[in-house]
């Protein structure tokens, strides 16, 4: 990618809302314990000089990274955004906050990339392992290995990244512990 110095890179993996502890609604506990985790997991890296940071742009976890970071870039301009749509149309049936969230990234996304022009079995594929290929660094959020993310996790492990892990299972367990309830 021009300009973009791979050891310096991140980029995210996650699932969609519905896939998540609290289905990613906004008022639940774990909703926020999720985000608040991958806040403290984007800052850290910042911390340790990672500077670009790579979208895949898809309900939950992707689009809720890119707006942690667009709002850490107003402390840190340096930071970039780099959104990588898996097709070219990709998210024009998004409604409500997820498409204000996938406008406002493309809007300040300081790199577009479109790894596909339309939909095939495995565009979502492709656009994961271009992300890995072009970062050093994984955040995953993650309770079923045998999915997107799953098959992200290990293709970044294959790679030699360095992962980072938020395991949405042990939020569940915690969650209904304390709260004892469900």
């Amino acid at each position: 990618m021009d300009n973009i110095i791979i050891d310096k890179t991140v980029c995210f993996s996650g699932h969609r809302p519905m896939n998540l502890p609290g289905n990613g609604r906004w008022a639940d506990n774990r909703t926020k314990i999720i985000k608040s985790m991958l806040y403290f997991k984007i800052y850290t890296s910042v911390q340790e000089g990672y500077i670009n940071f790579i979208t895949g742009l898809a309900r939950g976890i992707d689009l809720w990274s890119a707006m942690i970071v667009l709002e850490l870039q107003s402390q840190h301009p340096n930071l970039s955004l780099i959104c990588v749509k898996p097709t070219e149309n990709h998210g024009e049936n998004f409604k409500g906050e997820d498409r204000y969230m996938l406008d406002y990234a493309l809007y300040h996304a300081a790199k577009i990339v479109c790894t596909s022009p339309y939909y095939h079995a495995n565009c979502y594929k492709i656009r994961n392992q271009y992300m890995v290929d072009h970062s050093s660094k994984l955040i995953a959020v993650v309770n079923n290995y045998a999915s997107g993310t799953g098959q992200t996790i290990k293709y970044a492990e294959k790679k030699g990244k360095v992962i980072e892990i938020i395991n949405t299972a042990e939020i569940d367990e915690v969650y209904k512990s304390y709260y004892n309830t469900y």
